[in-house]
């Protein structure tokens, strides 16, 4: 059984336990059970590939915060200047994400980010169309997309 679905029904079983199935519960019970299998993983035998792609997820969770803090000041700055400083452009991204669920989490990470936003993936699905306020140097945002959203999401989904 995988280790996502044993850790919901662990999670469900505290809640269950203690009568409450408020979030706080809930979240005390996943907690709880994460570390419970994490201990019993050389028994149970949940691939460990489970426990490493749940710390890349909050990684990328924590990342994705941080950068919505940065932009948001950033273009909050931008908007109470009497001069606007930035320089709209759209860029092309190559991609190195394939599946569906991969590109459709990058472009939705990226359009959440205030400044930016995904107009398009080609037909080809290579190349990804960013809308940017701050377009002045495309290679930079390039280079801060793949090594950022890009890189931690293929350290989630891989294989």
């Amino acid at each position: 059984m995988n280790g996502l679905v044993i850790n919901l029904l662990l999670a469900f079983s505290w809640a269950a336990m203690t009568g409450d199935f408020s979030f706080g519960s809930l979240a005390t019970g996943a907690i709880l059970g994460f570390f419970g299998l994490w201990l019993s993983q050389p028994l149970t035998g949940i691939d460990p590939m489970y426990f490493k792609r749940f710390w890349r997820s909050i990684y990328l969770a924590l990342y994705f915060v941080w950068e919505l803090l940065l932009s948001s000041v950033k273009v909050a700055w931008d908007v109470i200047r009497p001069v606007p400083q930035n320089k709209p452009a759209l860029i092309e991204v190559p991609l190195t994400v394939k599946s569906d669920f991969e590109i459709l989490l990058l472009t939705n990470l990226i359009s959440l980010t205030p400044g930016t936003l995904s107009v398009d993936v080609s037909q080809d699905r290579e190349t990804l169309i960013v809308h940017a306020m701050f377009g002045e140097d495309a290679e930079e945002l390039k280079r801060d997309i793949k090594d950022g959203f890009e890189r931690l999401i293929m350290g989630v989904f891989e294989k």
